[in-house]
């Protein structure tokens, strides 16, 4: 199976960022086949990596559940056969890599379909790629419902507050709650001043047991770029952000390269 990398954290901490910067730092150190899979209904993973959706699981969702109803699935195709070809066509080609999308569905009702088509897809696909890099909606539903059947790494995103650390903690603490199975979990502080990390907040991160993976600063090169609507994986990699994150990215990966 792949080696899952899952990126969580409340919304505005910057995780989708963090993804798109990891997805590419894979693609470009030839860790590759990669599949990053937006597992946000507000979804704006592709516009990180600079890619079009055309189709997302909750449009899938829609689909299957009007076609069903109304009794005008394909003559000769069970459900099941139906429902492959539609994540097959859900598969969004990167360049070196593959997207997923979860997107909102457009109708009432819950997302248990939408969820349960998210984990037959990461399933069915694991064994093809090496790498599966996971960008989370901020409540963890993705996680709590198990719709991945491991994590090797997860880091938590927090910005550089006590607010964001109590956040990174219930991350934490839902893991523990449900018996989710991941490897290892690591705090990443994003947005981080120029004087620092405050003492008081390495503390409090301390205190839940959470370990630091790194910092990452606040870069207004980010902004910039966001504000054009340049894709984030765009940016110079020795702009500040972009090369802390790297710096992470080599430590907790290089050694799994291999595998």
């Amino acid at each position: 199976m792949a080696y899952t990398i899952a990126v969580a954290g409340k919304g505005g901490t910057g995780k989708t960022t963090i993804a798109g910067f990891l997805v590419d730092f894979l693609v470009r150190n030839k860790m590759t086949p990669v599949l990053a899979v937006d597992a946000d209904p507000n979804s704006n993973l592709n516009q990180v990596l600079g890619v079009e959706v055309e189709t997302t699981l909750g449009e899938i969702r829609e689909e299957i559940s009007v076609n069903n109803r109304d009794g005008k699935l394909p003559s000769g195709m069970s459900k099941a056969d139906y429902i492959n070809l539609k994540l097959q066509q859900a598969v969004i080609e990167g360049h070196g890599f593959d997207l997923m999308v979860m997107g909102r569905p457009e109708g009432l009702g819950c997302y248990c379909f939408a969820n349960g088509l998210l984990r037959e897809a990461t399933d069915r696909l694991s064994d093809s790629y090496k790498f599966m890099v996971i960008d989370n909606e901020a409540g963890l539903e993705h996680l709590s419902r198990r719709t991945t059947k491991k994590v090797d790494l997860m880091f938590a995103v927090s910005e550089c507050s006590k607010r964001g650390i109590d956040a990174a903690a219930r991350v934490k603490g839902l893991i523990e709650e449900l018996s989710l199975d991941v490897k290892d979990l690591y705090l990443i502080i994003n947005r981080v001043p120029e004087d620092g990390v405050p003492d008081e907040i390495k503390e409090v991160a301390s205190s839940y047991g959470l370990k630091l993976a790194g910092t990452i600063p606040l870069d207004s090169h980010i902004f910039d770029y966001d504000n054009r609507g340049i894709p984030l994986v765009q940016l110079p990699n020795d702009v500040p952000a972009r090369e802390a994150a790297e710096k992470i990215f080599d430590f907790y990966l290089t050694p799994v390269k291999t595998l």
